[in-house]
């Protein structure tokens, strides 16, 4: 983890990694629908996962999940496993030695749908 001058703390690699690669397992909290009404109210708001198949819980990742910084072109993915309470990491193409973890929060990959802040540096 290291601090960028635009996007605040973010996680970075010390090594090359091979495309489909997972780097990271997390377990989370999750957290009902009428706690996410409160989360929503405090900075924890943009450190948050939709949670469940009807996304009406919330998650607390733990690890270094919540400081990946968004990307619409971002060099991993993450998927959630509602049954072992866990979001994983895994690469979507090789990342160079030095290079920062990005995810794109709108959940896929690729996804160039606006998100709901200012996105910097993307």
């Amino acid at each position: 983890m290291a601090q960028t001058e635009k996007k605040g703390r973010a996680v970075f690699t010390d090594k090359r990694i091979a495309a489909g690669t997972v780097v990271e397992i997390s377990p989370v909290i999750v957290m009902p629908a009428s706690d996410r009404k409160l989360l929503d109210q405090t900075l924890l708001h943009d450190y948050i996962f939709e949670w469940g198949n009807t996304k009406k819980q919330c998650c607390m990742a733990l690890g270094l999940i919540p400081i990946y910084n968004h990307s619409y072109t971002s060099n991993c993915e993450y998927f959630m496993d509602f049954d072992e309470q866990t979001i994983f990491v895994k690469t979507v193409r090789d990342i160079r030695k030095g290079e920062e973890l990005t995810i794109n929060y709108n959940g896929d990959w690729n996804d160039v749908k606006k998100v709901w802040f200012d996105v910097l540096g993307d």
